[in-house]
């Protein structure tokens, strides 16, 4: 039987931002939303809801004077995004 895919993951600008922040300690905003493509304004709803699934961690600062937002992923956020990559290949590569 195959496992539900995490319907929180399986928004695409959501897995790009796990994609993504899973291969590097942390990333800045404008790292994130140059990679991605997106808006400012929904990088920042998609961000949100990511933090607030406890799936990334997000810290809001100042580099100077200008506003600087960093994100991490959490230990929550790596076995989420594991356990869906793990779902999805299921549903590419069914056993026969």
């Amino acid at each position: 039987m195959f496992k539900p895919l995490d319907p929180l993951l399986h928004s695409p600008l959501r897995l790009a931002v796990m994609s993504l922040l899973v291969s590097v300690d942390e990333a800045d905003f404008g790292f994130l939303k140059e990679k991605t493509e997106s808006t400012a304004g929904n990088l920042s709803v998609q961000l949100s809801k990511l933090e607030e699934a406890k799936y990334i961690s997000v810290t809001k600062g100042y580099k100077g004077k200008r506003p600087s937002t960093t994100c991490k992923i959490t230990k929550v956020g790596e076995t989420a995004f594991k356990a869906y990559v793990n779902s999805l290949n299921q549903y590419i590569n069914p056993i026969k």
